[in-house]
């Protein structure tokens, strides 16, 4: 038969018979050329067969019908009597699945939803799927190297390996995911930094004891920085807390009104709308001490875009201007806004560092987002070790394409 049509990965192969089986497979009957072969024993060429075997592969679907190869294989016969196989560029030793095959599943382990998913679409089982993809697992994923000398931490609720939350380190200059480890103990994060952050000069975190003290305990005395989101969420929640107190005391009909309308309350002044300032205006009637943590709250946010805009030059500056807000806080004996004062106070070297070294957690939030929602296309996973390396090579491969090509 004289062939002369080449398939992607087929290349140098004979095709001798192909057809559609009645379960909808199609079948292609292939053989390799006869060509001199070295033998593994001896070293000589010989060209003597000793037999053919059919050997089933499972290849890359055709015209969206599974495809098998059945692969008339070669053996050869040397003088010295050692019998060995003939050597193929499509199927690898001891395997029922085509390179193409295992390059292409391999491929989409890593950007597909769910392991089912691929199972399904190349009919297979998913524990095949999952084998291939604990083989692209790259030893250097397995063991962490040194830490950069700038990382974020932060946790995410990832419900794996019997643990309730993992947490995430990046860099947080490229703002690639470095590790993720098992959960957010103290000593785990600790014994981790102690082993990987000898070069770590910054950290940057939420406002958790627990990190600050390990991270200390681990380096020593490194700069860290809080992020910036939470801790301007703290008066946001001082301000969510004198509300509900205030509002228990008012007429069912208003209190009912002000909680689905409390988004007012956090919205910058100069983007409320006539509506808003009116609803606003009626609260503050009916508790002036609403009203002045109100007024709290937009100065600590005129601080807080002064403070950015000031930077690591003006940081002195805003420092001073930090300290007037804690006066003013104590000033009006709100205890739910002088609460979170204290926390500020507890935390201010970590807040300055904010905008001197202008570092954040942001993209970090993003990242758990995305971990998040790889979580819920699985419905979980159990195994931490294979959650944790689909999370990493999934960012590291994030711009890698589809298909072989």
């Amino acid at each position: 038969m004289n062939f002369i049509i080449t398939l992607p990965g087929l290349e140098g192969v004979r095709v001798t018979k192909s057809e559609v089986k009645d379960n909808g497979v199609f079948e292609i009957t292939v053989e390799m050329p006869m060509a001199p072969h070295t033998c593994p024993r001896c070293g000589e060429e010989t060209q003597k067969v000793h037999d053919y075997r059919i050997q089933s592969v499972r290849h890359l679907k055709m015209a969206e019908r599974p495809t098998v190869l059945q692969y008339r294989k070669r053996r050869y016969v040397c003088p010295c009597g050692k019998r060995f196989a003939e050597q193929n560029p499509f199927v690898d030793r001891y395997q029922r699945f085509s390179k193409e095959w295992n390059q292409q599943v391999q491929i989409r382990t890593v950007k597909a939803k769910t392991f089912t998913e691929i199972a399904a679409q190349y009919h297979t089982s998913v524990s095949t799927i999952i084998r291939r993809f604990d083989a692209i697992v790259p030893d250097s994923m397995k063991g962490s190297a040194a830490l950069p000398e700038v990382i974020a931490i932060d946790e995410f609720k990832g419900n794996t390996g019997k643990e309730k939350f993992q947490l995430i380190i990046a860099d947080a200059q490229t703002r690639e995911p470095i590790d993720i480890l098992p959960n957010r103990r103290k000593d785990t994060i600790k014994d981790y930094l102690r082993k990987h952050g000898a070069k770590v000069r910054v950290v940057v975190m939420d406002m958790s004891l627990a990190f600050k003290r390990a991270v200390q305990e681990a380096l020593g005395r490194p700069i860290i920085v809080a992020d910036s989101f939470h801790f301007v969420r703290y008066m946001n929640w001082a301000l969510d807390r004198v509300r509900v107190r205030e509002q228990a005391r008012w007429h069912e009909y208003d209190r009912k009104k002000c909680k689905k309308a409390r988004y007012i309350f956090h919205k910058a002044a100069h983007k409320l709308t006539e509506k808003d300032q009116w609803l606003l205006q009626r609260y503050f009637s009916f508790s002036p001490e609403l009203q002045k943590a109100y007024e709290l709250k937009e100065a600590f946010y005129t601080w807080f875009y002064k403070a950015k805009e000031n930077g690591g030059k003006g940081i002195l500056e805003t420092q001073k201007e930090l300290r007037q807000f804690y006066q003013k806080v104590e000033g009006s004996g709100i205890p739910e806004l002088s609460k979170t004062v204290q926390t500020y106070r507890n935390w201010e070297r970590e807040i300055l560092n904010r905008f001197e070294f202008n570092y954040s957690n942001g993209f970090v939030e993003g990242l758990n987002n995305l971990t998040k929602v790889m979580k819920r296309n699985g419905f979980g996973y159990r195994n931490f070790t294979r959650f944790r390396a689909r999370i990493l090579l999934h960012h590291q491969y994030k711009n890698i394409g589809h298909s072989l090509g």
